[in-house]
């Protein structure tokens, strides 16, 4: 395993690099960026299709916006209040920059100092802008780095809160280290809370959340899959049960690991320790598991080939969203059974969260597949 891009990096070249910067945040990085990539495709793609159109817009600048000037001087304070406290205590960020990013340790001084900067800068821009008033067009495709950043911090939110609820126990011992604590998050509960808000902002921008849907489909699950790379190079936990059995005979043209995997170097540091190994990260599990990993993002990209296939056999406004949710619910139904996760009593019988969350996903996309089909949206043409 590679917690950190510099193992990888010194593993096959030979070097004793320290880079603090962690495999699963580089791939969670790596993830949105390609997502964004395909959800910009795709709008570019419906409006040259006629399916989504520009929307016009009348702004006027008068004075200043306030709530761009409050903006940037937030900005200001948190750049400011973490880039100082990192370079003045570089060997705490080197040992474990997740826990100094997301923790409230910081300079105020510098982050008052950049607050002040950082607002003094807009301000002098906006005055700078005479009285005027301005109508401009905006194509679908350009809102695409606000809706990544949207569902990226609704995801997150929606994540932990998921999270914190399937672990209520352990929330409730320690709420402020749980939740500031990046380990912990819950892909459906990322998955709903981004959904809404992003359909919230694309119908406030003139896009049909139909649309948007079938837009962001492949790009969901393409990160998906990503991410879970990020997952199996860390070792973050996100693997499956215990696999002692022998690898079938059909089977064995494929590496062993990909089989049962012991995860050694895990970022979460389970396990036993490792003999001769120095460092936070020199542990492997006792027993093998299935790498759950693996197989969902195998399954991931399948699946993000089938929908780039079905989105020009599919014309119906929302159903390519609704096909996605029925392989989304089908792809974690199916590796929940070999996945170490929690269990909860829900009419009697032990699921996981993910397995209830799923099994409605499915129930869902069915359901929307026929009723777009029977309701379908109308098109608006370009004038």
């Amino acid at each position: 395993m590679y917690p950190r891009i510099s193992d990888f990096i010194n593993d096959v070249f030979g070097t004793s690099y320290e880079w603090p910067i962690m495999s699963y945040g580089f791939f969670l990085t790596l993830a949105f960026l390609l997502s964004a990539l395909v959800v910009r495709s795709e709008l570019k793609r419906k409006e040259n299709e006629g399916l989504i159109v520009a929307k016009q817009e009348s702004k006027k600048q008068d004075g200043i916006n306030r709530f761009e000037f409050f903006l940037n001087l937030l900005l200001g304070f948190v750049l400011a209040f973490k880039i100082v406290f990192i370079l003045l205590n570089y060997s705490l960020f080197e040992s474990d920059p997740q826990a100094v990013l997301l923790s409230g340790q910081g300079s105020w001084p510098a982050g008052i100092l950049g607050a002040i900067a950082l607002g003094w800068i807009n301000w002098k821009q906006q005055k700078s802008i005479s009285a005027k008033t301005e109508i401009r067009s905006i194509r679908p495709h350009q809102h695409t780095a606000t809706i990544v950043m949207i569902a990226a911090i609704s995801g997150v939110i929606g994540a932990k809160i998921f999270h914190q609820l399937e672990n209520w126990d352990t929330f409730v011992q320690d709420p402020i280290g749980e939740l500031f604590s990046f380990a912990g998050l819950t892909f459906y509960g990322g998955l709903i809370t981004a959904a809404f808000f992003v359909a919230w902002y694309g119908e406030k921008q003139g896009i049909s959340w139909r649309h948007l849907g079938d837009a962001v489909a492949p790009a969901l699950i393409l990160a998906y899959g990503i991410g879970r790379i990020g997952c199996q190079i860390a070792g973050d936990g996100d693997w499956g049960i215990v696999n002692n059995a022998s690898m079938p005979d059909w089977l064995t043209f494929l590496p062993q690991w990909i089989w049962a995997y012991d995860y050694p170097n895990n970022v979460l540091g389970e396990g036993i320790r490792m003999a001769g190994c120095e460092g936070p990260y020199c542990f492997r599990l006792a027993d093998p598991v299935f790498p759950t990993p693996i197989y969902e993002t195998s399954m991931s990209l399948i699946i993000f080939g089938g929908l780039l296939l079905l989105r020009k056999v599919i014309h119906i406004p929302g159903q390519l969203f609704a096909v996605y949710l029925v392989f989304n619910g089908i792809e974690r139904g199916l590796i929940e059974q070999i996945r170490v996760n929690n269990l909860m009593n829900f009419l009697g019988m032990e699921i996981t969260q993910a397995q209830l969350i799923s099994s409605i996903l499915i129930l869902l996309g069915v359901t929307l597949f026929f009723c777009f089909r029977f309701f379908p949206l109308k098109v608006k043409h370009q004038k």
